[in-house]
């Protein structure tokens, strides 16, 4: 009978993965690419339905990944010291769930096998989100569903 491998998200840890490894934890979901409002006394951060300018809302990528710093400034890139800090990042996240000693969701494409799970089980952005491109009424488009 033949064994099977354990999955590197298994056996690695994150600060040990390879920049593909890295990449190929991201599920798709785009959430972390939703403008964010924080409450400048307490730190409550708040999520609009409201995606950054370079994100794909159909697809759920961001259309210039390699150069968005250059494109968004205040762009939050994920590597292992920022994932402690960016306390918003949801509680999907790979990168989150593996930091915390937790199993990916069956829709995450690296346990699926498919990358339209995460939008077939209703976890990505897709559908639910405009661009900014398109409004800036921040306040006024403060949703709860990206927790």
């Amino acid at each position: 009978m033949k064994q099977e491998a354990v999955p590197f998200w298994k056996t690695k840890a994150l600060a040990k993965m390879t920049k593909a490894e890295w990449e190929s934890l991201c599920d798709g979901c785009a959430k972390c690419c939703l403008n964010k409002l924080e409450n400048d006394a307490t730190g409550e951060i708040q999520y609009t339905d409201i995606a950054c300018r370079l994100l794909d809302t159909e697809l759920c990528r961001c259309v210039s990944y390699a150069d968005r710093k250059r494109f968004v400034p205040d762009c939050q890139i994920l590597n292992i010291q920022s994932i402690k800090r960016l306390t918003w990042l949801p509680s999907t996240c790979a990168y989150r769930l593996l930091d915390e000693g937790k199993e990916l969701f069956w829709w995450h494409p690296l346990i699926s096998g498919d990358p339209e799970t995460v939008h077939e089980a209703g976890i990505s952005v897709r559908g639910r989100v405009v661009s900014e491109r398109d409004t800036d009424d921040l306040e006024g488009r403060v949703v709860g569903w990206p927790k």
